[in-house]
């Protein structure tokens, strides 16, 4: 039993990293809180499907224009100190949120403007705690350590929502807005205690200095030098691909305030109840992941976690479309239990991909190219979702929420098989000869 619960050595090996994960796990609670209010007050505001859907654009916007360039200041710059202030600057979008929910704004473009700011503050600070991660911890622990990290994120997942729905439900979305602003000093006081993590000083590996021997500032050039990178390095590239096929062609999150109103009943509550059952299979995967972690065939680990994800979207949808669009007055209990069954299974396919990914960028990157890659990292992986709940808000608007979720599982699948047919040596893929 040991050896199949979560391997917690990177919390006992080092005490930075130990006060990161317990920093951000607190944090990530507060910000899912955020994410479920703010799709509640869309939905309020609009009644549409496609307004909510459109917060993914807000996001992707500044997330995939800031995501690349946040990366190559990552490679040139104290991470510690970018991590910071970035954090700092989500921290006081929050408390604009909040703001507008206790003056009763009612504005759904001000609201998409905040989202995009703090999706912009959020392309710079992920790439930057990532790429310290590894500088913390050997890289025989980074699967560990990724399989915690997915693990805090997905108690957040299962808490957060809930309790987001229960303080629109019970009080205001200014109370859910507001514990967010709480909780995320968490993260700012965890990232404080770091100690400096600079970028290698090795002209070997690319860091250019001026004339005064300072890091020249990042432009055009420091981005496209990562992009390039990516280019001759075949398995990284692919672990973005897949996770493509299922973000942007099949997230589901988009649906759900639909799916509680219109077709489960019970209204919010059942909407956290989804979004909570989507984190619970993500928590039982990580908790049980000390065998996964030890596995050595990591890229078949990933496409076969990606099947069983496209599989349970497409029954998730399945539930919907059995029970059909009809405002019920009280909750459809076996669909909200078979609906709930299939997102759990999702949620912890997502968990199992989510750690073997980010453990090949780590394992298989040199240090300088890191925070580049992992700015395309976060690209793929907080804008794959948010471009997803567009596509499927389009979607939801032409054939009803339960067929676009059945239509964008079956996508995925078809399109993830066929970028195995096209790229062999990912199935292959080793972790103990790892290649890029």
């Amino acid at each position: 039993m040991r050896h199949l619960l979560a391997d917690i050595t990177p919390l006992r090996v080092s005490p930075d990293y130990r006060r990161l994960w317990i920093g951000l796990s607190i944090s990530n609670i507060g910000t899912q809180v955020t994410i479920v209010a703010v799709g509640l007050q869309i939905y309020a505001l609009t009644g549409s499907t496609l307004a909510v859907g459109l917060l993914g654009l807000f996001s992707l916007v500044p997330l995939v224009a800031l995501g690349l360039y946040g990366g190559a200041l990552v490679d040139h710059y104290d991470r510690r100190k970018v991590s910071l202030l970035s954090s700092s600057v989500l921290w006081v979008v929050v408390a604009a949120i909040a703001a507008q929910a206790w003056f009763e704004v009612e504005s759904v473009d001000l609201l998409y403007g905040l989202v995009a700011l703090q999706s912009a503050a959020f392309a710079i600070n992920n790439p930057a705690r990532s790429a310290i991660i590894p500088r913390l911890l050997p890289k025989e622990l980074l699967p560990a350590a990724n399989a915690l990290a997915t693990l805090s994120m997905n108690v957040a997942l299962t808490g957060g929502p809930l309790i987001g729905a229960v303080l629109v439900a019970q009080l205001d979305y200014a109370w859910a807005y507001t514990l967010d602003m709480v909780l995320f000093l968490a993260a700012l006081w965890s990232v404080f205690r770091l100690p400096p993590v600079p970028p290698e000083r090795d002209a070997a590996v690319g860091v250019v200095l001026n004339s005064r021997g300072r890091v020249r500032a990042v432009g055009l050039r420091s981005v496209l030098d990562g992009l390039r990178y990516l280019a001759t390095q075949p398995n990284v590239r692919t672990t973005f691909l897949v996770d493509i096929c299922a973000m942007v062609l099949s997230f589901p999150r988009v649906l759900w305030p639909a799916a509680g109103v219109v077709y489960l009943g019970g209204g919010e509550t059942t909407t956290g109840v989804l979004a909570a059952a989507f984190a619970v299979g993500g928590v039982l995967a990580s908790v049980f992941s000390g065998g996964l972690t030890r596995m050595r065939m990591q890229g078949q680990v990933i496409i076969w976690a990606i099947t069983a994800w496209g599989a349970s979207i497409a029954a998730f949808g399945l539930v919907l479309v059995l029970v059909g669009r009809g405002s019920p007055d009280g909750v459809i209990v076996w669909a909200v239990v078979a609906a709930g069954i299939a997102l759990a299974f999702a949620g912890g396919s997502d968990s199992i991909s989510s750690v073997f990914r980010q453990s090949i960028l780590q394992t298989a990157t040199p240090d300088h190219m890191r925070g580049r890659l992992q700015g395309v990292f976060i690209v793929v992986v907080a804008g794959g979702p948010r471009l997803g709940e567009m596509v499927l808000g389009v979607e939801a608007t032409w054939f009803g929420e339960g067929w676009a979720a059945v239509v964008g599982g079956l996508t995925c699948l078809v399109l993830l098989w066929l970028v195995v047919r096209l790229t062999p040596d990912f199935w292959r893929y080793d972790a103990r000869h790892p290649t890029p």
